[in-house]
């Protein structure tokens, strides 16, 4: 193809820039006296970084030669995208290449640190938070362990959970992932679990179906997830796909969690501790356990409305445990 080809083939009849790089990606390869692909420097060192072969990518320069602004194009659009349907996600481990001669927990805070930010580049986060009282569900599971034995006694964690997974299956709209400038909803709750290891690192194992099973499957698989995460034994199918995460500090004493999604998830809950606190029911001024729950969101797939009834759903869920 000429520029004679080119002729009225763009918007008005204008010769466009994807034209000519059309045009160049049909001509032959310039290349230099040493017999190489004539490119910029800085082309040279994104297409290496990129892991693309600079032969294959168009040049817009001078005599075909390949610029920077070809090599971030070319990584940008590939030629055959993957349909967002079937794409398989790669897990938050997945995305991080491992450092060579580096030790495991090197290597986990690398990729960890590269993920994160890479979340907070690319996505437009916005934050909401509510308070809970936690009262009623407290009671009612102090009521029922009373009848359990030690081993299966429910702790608030497995309660935060259940409730979380529900109201993710009631606010669709977060459940999923952004992919491909859209927001493709996931098929089922696939629950992600922040866990801290003790060498260093955080790993976040999904939980799948959390919204179905009982409160005590939801007990023994997060004992098992945690305990088998820390030991570095889980399953890759156990961190691949999470559709929403969780991540829980209440533990540790925090109060409130405002969180870093995961990409390319589009939300994320932060929960704290429960605390006491001063608070007016019915008129009447008393104290009350409460829980500040929080909610990261990507603007681009959620608006305030939508982050505001995902945490009205999960306020009312955890005022009615015995229907969790």
């Amino acid at each position: 193809m000429d520029l004679g080809e080119l002729h009225g083939s763009g918007a008005g009849g204008r010769i466009t820039r994807a034209d000519i790089i059309r045009a160049a990606g049909t001509a032959a390869k310039p290349v230099s006296s040493d017999g190489r692909t004539k490119a910029s420097p800085l082309a040279r060192k994104l297409a290496a970084e990129s892991g693309i072969d600079i032969a294959k990518v168009p040049g817009s320069g001078r005599n075909g030669t390949v610029r920077a602004a070809d090599v971030r194009e070319a990584t940008q659009t590939p030629s055959e995208p993957p349909s967002a349907q079937t794409r398989s996600l790669p897990s938050a481990q997945e995305q991080a290449l491992p450092a060579v001669g580096r030790s495991r927990k090197e290597t986990d805070r690398t990729g960890t640190a590269r993920l994160m930010a890479r979340s907070k580049r690319e996505i437009p986060h916005f934050y909401l938070s509510t308070t809970i009282d936690m009262g009623t569900a407290l009671d009612w599971m102090r009521d029922r362990n009373t009848a359990l034995p030690l081993s299966e006694r429910l702790i608030p964690a497995a309660l935060m959970l259940k409730a979380v997974a529900c109201a993710a299956e009631e606010v669709p709209e977060l459940n999923g992932h952004w992919i491909d400038d859209a927001f493709v909803p996931a098929r089922q709750v696939r629950l992600g679990v922040a866990v801290a290891l003790r060498q260093g690192g955080l790993v976040v194992p999904a939980l799948g179906e959390a919204e179905h099973r009982s409160l005590p499957e939801v007990m023994s698989s997060l004992k098992d997830l945690v305990s088998r995460a820390r030991r570095g034994r889980l399953r890759a199918s156990e961190t691949a796909d999470p559709s929403i995460t969780i991540t829980s500090l209440g533990d540790q004493g925090v109060e409130c969690v405002f969180g870093v999604i995961y990409p390319p998830q589009v939300a994320l809950v932060g929960l704290g501790r429960v605390i006491e606190r001063p608070a007016a029911v019915n008129g009447l001024l008393g104290v009350r356990p409460t829980l500040t729950a929080t909610l990261s969101l990507d603007h681009r797939a959620a608006n305030g409305a939508t982050g505001a009834r995902f945490l009205n759903c999960l306020d009312r869920l955890l005022q009615r445990p015995e229907e969790l």
